[in-house]
This record gives C-alpha cells, sequence and structure tokens, in this order.
C-alpha cells in the first residue's frame, strides 16, 4: 500500500477540510487529531470492547438476593 498521497485542501465553512482517499480511510465515526510541529496526526477512536470494559469496573459490596428460593434443582425439573 502507497503510504503517500497528494491531497487538496479546501473550506468547509469556517473549517479547513481535506478529503480522506479510500486507501487511508479510518473505521468508525470519530477519529482524535493532534499537532505535532507542522504534523497533523489523525488516529481512529477505538470503543472498548465488552472484556475491556468489565475489566474497569469496580466489584459489587452488595450481596444478591436468593431469588431461586424454594425451586427444584434444575436437576430435578423433568420435561
Amino acid at each position: 500500500m502507497n503510504t503517500e498521497r497528494h491531497v487538496r485542501l479546501f473550506r468547509n465553512g469556517r473549517n479547513q477540510a481535506i478529503r480522506i482517499p479510500r486507501e487511508f480511510e479510518l473505521s468508525g465515526d470519530d477519529a482524535l487529531i493532534r499537532r505535532e510541529g507542522d504534523t497533523l496526526i489523525i488516529e481512529p477512536i477505538r470503543k472498548p470492547g465488552l472484556l475491556e470494559t468489565l475489566r474497569h469496573l469496580s466489584s459489587l459490596d452488595e450481596t444478591l438476593d436468593e431469588s431461586d428460593e424454594g425451586l427444584l434443582p434444575l436437576d430435578d425439573i423433568k420435561l
């Protein structure tokens, strides 16, 4: 894949804009942009998956009700 391509800058209202060529498309709908000297760096925002989200949750200190109290054990249920 080519890592360089000439593109044109244009105005979109009061913002300067650039069309991103297909081979440089980013996934998702959001991105971060930052400046390092004269260089602009655009990175997609990666949304964390379920495991990553669960890893950051704090544990619950409360006890859960025994909602299955009085029910037959699953092994004793006949269909």
